[in-house]
């Protein structure tokens, strides 16, 4: 950390690693439990003046959806939503994701939430985010148990959709679709590409040499700080509170 550059959480960072995937598009949508994905489709908002459009599924405020999933659903097969988020129990690197379980079917040994309609929106949603703050070889691993969604398809198989990245408390992993598999992007500040490989189940590419992520520079942090973070204060109070020190009136 240099004096001229400003400080940030780590979170911050996320965040902003996030709303440089997401790029320039029409619609993020942001699915439950998902506070800094959804930071990082604000600030992409901010900073695009209002461009792209944001769902939070939880948001009263941020959210034209009547009936929840449902909606969601029919509006991403419609071609209308552009970058949604995935997360998994554990995450392969072949871009499969497991929310099921761990172990025999019919008597795990552990069950995640489930796939909530993951495998569809993988399907359809142009450009998916895998993210992951638990960045370790229970979760990266060579081969997930339980397939919910499939990162990639038979060259038969008509898919819009896909995984674009893989984004962790660690590094950034970009995902080439042809080869069926992550390249390391960058490394973020403070770690390193052998703690990456140590600490990572899948192999996948590299170059000699990989940047560091680039920090949130002045503006994302004020963004996120100022105008972002009191938003997310009506679905993630806790969040709020935390990383960005929103005080929440009870």
């Amino acid at each position: 950390m240099t004096a001229a550059q400003p400080e940030f959480r780590p979170e911050e960072l996320l965040s902003s690693v996030i709303a440089e995937l997401i790029g320039d598009v029409r619609h993020v949508a942001v699915g439950n439990a998902s506070p800094i994905p959804a930071t990082a489709a604000l600030l992409a908002r901010e900073r695009g003046k209002g461009r792209p459009y944001v769902s939070l599924l939880q948001s009263r405020k941020h959210n034209f959806f009547t009936d929840g999933g449902r909606e969601l659903f029919d509006c991403a097969g419609q071609g209308r939503i552009d970058v949604f988020f995935l997360s998994g129990g554990e995450i392969d690197g072949e871009g499969n994701v497991n929310l099921v379980s761990i172990g025999e079917h019919d008597h795990p040994k552990v069950r995640f939430p489930g796939s909530f309609g993951s495998g569809y929106l993988y399907y359809v949603v142009p450009k998916v985010i895998l993210f992951r703050t638990e960045h370790s070889r229970r979760t990266l691993v060579s081969k997930v148990s339980f397939i919910s969604a499939p990162g990639t398809s038979e060259p038969n198989v008509y898919r819009h959709g896909g995984p674009i990245a893989l984004v962790t408390n660690r590094c950034v992993f970009s995902f080439d679709k042809a080869k069926k598999r992550f390249a390391l992007a960058s490394v973020h500040p403070g770690h390193s590409v052998e703690e990456v490989v140590e600490h990572t189940g899948f192999e996948f590419d590299r170059a000699a040499q990989v940047p560091f992520t680039s920090a949130p520079d002045a503006d994302a942090l004020r963004l996120m700080r100022e105008t972002v973070a009191p938003e997310l204060a009506e679905i993630y109070p806790q969040f709020a509170q935390s990383v960005f020190g929103v005080k929440i009136v009870a």
